[in-house]
């Protein structure tokens, strides 16, 4: 947690100076999959699907609801159901005072393929996607999960949080290091409700 804590304050920081290194790479990453995303427009509409519709933060935040209703609903747990509801709202609360905090314009292209508004940094869809899989991950851990559902959960969780993260660019609607931050402050989050709620309730669900 600590690294993560780290690692996650560490962009935050380069990404507000802003440090000259990581702009142009951002840039550079950002120019080339711009050129992809114009030339291969079957993709790009593929892309933007997933993004809106699949890996958008409502679907993701509607997953974690759904989540919170079956921990209360068949077992009761609703310490643990409180826990995952505060670290999702957490989550959302945090991303928002960093874009307010960082206020880092999105990239601008001449020939868009995608729109956005607000500022960019971190990327809401990828700290979004972070924290509910991260946590619906934990949830699956808690309650023993056997071997093919962890390995089913765990890979569904990697393709969503990394996918997510990449259409981002891809669509140009968000530079690389904003979906970095917010992979990081999303594993953050979930790090840091795992923790706390061992230390205050033990490793079971209750």
């Amino acid at each position: 947690m600590v690294v993560l804590a780290a690692a996650s304050a560490l962009v935050v920081l380069l990404v507000a100076l802003p440090w000259q290194p990581l702009i142009a790479l951002d840039g550079d990453i950002s120019r080339a999959t711009h050129r992809w995303a114009v030339d291969e427009p079957g993709v790009t509409h593929a892309f933007r699907i997933l993004t809106d519709w699949v890996w958008d933060p409502l679907t993701m935040r509607l997953a974690c609801a759904a989540a919170v209703v079956w921990l209360v609903w068949r077992h009761s747990a609703w310490r643990l159901a409180l826990w995952v509801a505060a670290a999702c709202a957490l989550g959302t609360l945090l991303q928002q005072v960093l874009k307010a905090a960082v206020d880092r314009a999105r990239p601008v292209w001449p020939d868009p393929v995608d729109s956005a508004h607000y500022t960019a940094f971190p990327s809401g869809h990828a700290m979004t996607a972070t924290v509910v899989c991260g946590l619906l991950l934990w949830l699956l851990r808690l309650y023993g999960a056997g071997r093919a559902l962890w390995r089913t959960g765990v890979a569904l969780a990697a393709v969503s949080v990394v996918g997510v993260g990449l259409t981002r660019v891809w669509l140009g609607v968000h530079w690389p290091s904003d979906v970095l931050g917010g992979w990081l402050l999303g594993a953050l989050v979930v790090a840091g409700a795992m923790a706390s709620y061992g230390r205050w309730h033990g490793s079971g669900p209750a």
